[in-house]
């Protein structure tokens, strides 16, 4: 291909190769500049005839001090001013889309860290309980278990806490135990891939103990946009914690995208976008209890995936993969549809699904054109992993101990049923001690994530197909890995061809050790590095 290459003196050159990754080619990437600076950047592209090179040289270099971090302090004042006359003074947020930032937040409960993943246009990393046990202290002076504390929840939620810990630490060692003579080192199977399968399995069978006041991590990567609606739905939360770490993170922001995050302190911008939410969610919540839907169940509930609405066919999803390379309008594909026999209808799906060798082979945006609407009862824990899916819309309700718990078979055998029980009721009683004190909004950290919890995950025909095959994976945690299976099975029984597309479902029920074939390849893939490197040595 022939493109334009600009020439640039070698002062100019000085001046951008600290900030571009090349200067001879027209894909590069910015680097080494404040995140105001590269938006401000952006946003008087839109506006500018010549490169973006060309106009970091023409209008920002200057603001680069030698001997420094370019654009010290205020990030450059004449970035941060075209920033707020473009972002402010003309409502153009997609500006606030062109710069983001790495936030880490630590020492958070499970119940924040759902809120501060409710956003769908950012990544997110969280610590796994499948993977890291808790039974050791906290680092620091304080010690104790890894749970969040606040003076608020009076010393009994303490004392319940560390008892629930004490259990779960005592029937890890137990389980492992247990599921080590369940399934023995077999001939050919490393030991440090067993030992840490074993481990895994001992930690996926217990994590339900774990009450949602267990503290996490959570990284984020986000966009100026993205971090304001954070912001704001953190500071309109009920939750203290929420609150608090929403003023923490606005605090880490303004030192590094101040221009991005300068509404939310804004009265007649921030303000009265806070004072919206408050009052939308405190309307909703009259309206509840207007119509009588506060009144919670007296039993407890069952594990259920129903599916509870359908927008569109088979017939409307086979006419949108088809459109992209067609000539004529969608109401012309649906006649020529409409004509083909079951058989010829099969074929067509077949080719539009096309040759998957793995998961990770989707089909085309035709697939967006089918949706689906489930309405969820599963453990709160199987609930945290599905709510991360991005691509879906997710709704849940207040987590309670109405709809019950459940303790997995594999722990009755192990015979650490009825300390599971126990904790369970400790988990129980604690949280019904704080709903009587007024704490309505903190109980929910007492109860353990084996407690159910309802919700609806809301998803086209692509992402369904990217769910259900990731989460029904024989490595997946069982109870997460049910609600997959059963999501198939309703999408299978009136979407057929939709369902058979989904070529990398496992229906397996059987106990297993899940993560014994990952840790193998996991260890495999190790010793090849490190052959490798010894040979390059």
């Amino acid at each position: 291909m022939r493109y334009p290459v600009e020439t640039f003196t070698a002062e100019e050159q000085a001046l951008l190769a600290p900030h571009f990754t090349n200067l001879d080619r027209p894909v590069f990437a910015l680097v080494n500049l404040p995140e105001t600076v590269k938006g401000a950047l952006f946003a008087r592209y839109s506006r500018y005839s010549g490169t973006v090179r060309r106009l970091y040289l023409d209008e920002f270099a200057s603001d680069a001090e030698d001997g420094s971090r370019p654009f010290d302090g205020a990030e450059g004042e004449r970035a941060a001013g075209l920033y707020e006359r473009v972002f402010l003074g003309y409502g153009d947020d997609s500006i606030a889309q062109v710069g983001g930032a790495h936030v880490a937040c630590e020492w958070v409960s499970n119940i924040l860290t759902k809120v501060l993943q409710r956003g769908r246009l950012a990544a997110y990393l969280e610590q796994s309980t499948r993977y890291i046990p808790y039974d050791k202290p906290l680092p620091g002076d304080g010690g104790g278990y890894r749970y969040y504390r606040d003076e608020q929840l009076g010393p009994e939620f303490g004392a319940a806490m560390d008892e629930v810990f004490a259990i779960y630490s005592r029937s890890l060692r137990q389980v492992e135990e247990w599921a080590a003579e369940r399934w023995p080192r077999g001939d050919g199977e490393p030991q440090g891939p067993w030992q840490r399968s074993i481990r895994a399995k001992a930690l996926d069978l217990l994590r339900g103990l774990l009450p949602a006041a267990t503290l996490s991590h959570v990284g984020i990567y986000a966009s100026g946009q993205a971090y304001e609606q954070l912001l704001l739905r953190l500071m309109a939360s009920p939750l203290p914690e929420a609150r608090e770490y929403g003023g923490m993170i606005l605090s880490e922001l303004k030192q590094v995208m101040p221009s991005f995050v300068s509404r939310v302190e804004r009265p007649d911008r921030g303000g009265e976008w806070v004072s919206y939410l408050e009052q939308r969610r405190e309307q909703a919540e009259q309206w509840v209890s207007r119509l009588g839907l506060d009144r919670r169940g007296a039993g407890g509930g069952t594990p259920s995936v129903e599916l509870v609405h359908v927008d569109g066919s088979e017939g409307d999803l086979l006419a949108s993969c088809l459109f992209e390379s067609a000539s004529t309008a969608e109401t012309e594909i649906l006649a020529r549809l409409d004509v083909l026999d079951s058989s010829e209808r099969a074929e067509l799906l077949a080719a539009m699904v096309g040759e998957r060798s793995n998961r990770r082979h989707r089909p085309g945006r035709g697939f967006e054109a089918l949706r689906y609407r489930f309405e969820i009862v599963s453990d709160y824990g199987a609930f945290r992993d599905l709510q991360r899916h991005r691509m879906l819309t997710c709704q849940w309700q207040r987590l309670g101990p109405d709809l019950g718990a459940g303790v997995p078979d594999e722990v009755r055998e192990a015979g650490a049923g009825d300390e599971f029980e126990r904790a369970l009721e400790l988990s129980r009683a604690e949280y019904e001690r704080l709903a009587a004190a007024g704490l309505h909004d903190q109980a929910p950290y007492a109860l353990s994530l084996a407690y159910r919890i309802r919700y609806t995950l809301d998803l086209n025909a692509r992402e369904a197909m990217h769910l259900i095959e990731l989460r029904s994976g024989r490595e997946g945690h069982p109870t997460y890995r049910a609600v997959a299976q059963a999501m198939h099975e309703r999408i299978a029984a009136i979407h057929p061809g939709v369902a058979g597309a989904m070529s990398f479902v496992d229906d397996s029920r059987e106990p297993r050790l899940e993560r014994i074939l990952s840790e193998i390849r996991t260890q495999r893939k190790r010793s090849a590095t490190g052959q490798s490197q010894q040979a390059s040595t």
